[in-house]
């Protein structure tokens, strides 16, 4: 059985420990334990049913030998440096793929990834260490994804598109064919992206729109 320590204990690291629940009762033989979850705000841990007791803070906790980890924290900016620290003093940090997930034995998952329920992932699809892969999210074949991005529900990332590092990408956005976006770049909620972007972006775009209320029964 592997066992696993979470990292964070609010709502992202509740989803996360729901899907290993999931795995283990879709699994034929136990396949994770819980042991527990770290945070710096206690309270967090307080509003959610989790599986396992809350261990402490994270900058207190000293690295176990005996366990890997999973990097339970939505928010970019701390995503990356807590996982530096945390491989700096020997953490081992696990992948997980939820079971009703779907990829292509070509594909190439990085470590410490982790693919929600209902994800696609195509052929010759690389996924870079610590890249969060969100529900229902869907990566066309030969597409490259490098190292901790945020990848939001109901993401569509055509074929051939490639991505750098610490991207968030909110949800419904989405590509079209052979893009190529730089790092560190936040995409809005319902973007489309038909142009490459470079690094250091914010895309977005606020649009006007007349909303009419035609009664039904009326003359058009």
């Amino acid at each position: 059985m592997k066992k696993v320590i979470i990292i964070g204990a609010g709502g992202h690291a509740a989803e996360i420990d729901e899907y290993i629940q999931f795995a283990n009762q879709a699994a034929s033989s136990e396949g994770w334990e819980v042991v527990g979850f770290l945070d710096d705000n206690p309270d967090s841990f307080k509003r959610y049913a989790f599986s396992a007791p809350f261990l402490g803070g994270i900058g207190e906790h000293k690295v176990l030998s005996d366990v890997e980890y999973i990097m339970g924290i939505a928010n970019l900016a701390y995503r990356g440096p807590i996982i530096e620290m945390f491989v700096a003093a020997g953490a081992r940090f696990a992948t997980l793929i939820h079971p009703g997930t779907y990829v292509s034995k070509s594909a190439v998952i990085g470590q410490g990834v982790v693919i929600a329920p209902n994800v696609n992932i195509g052929p010759n699809v690389k996924i870079g260490d610590f890249t969060l892969l969100n529900a229902r999210c869907s990566i066309g074949h030969d597409s490259e994804l490098g190292r901790y991005n945020f990848i939001c529900p109901n993401v569509s990332l055509s074929g051939f598109t490639k991505v750098g590092d610490e991207n968030l990408f909110g949800v419904n956005s989405a590509t079209i064919p052979g893009i190529q976006v730089g790092s560190k770049n936040k995409i809005a909620a319902g973007m489309v992206l038909d142009k490459d972007i470079a690094d250091d972006a914010v895309v977005f775009f606020r649009q006007k729109e007349r909303v009419m209320a035609i009664p039904k029964g009326s003359a058009t």
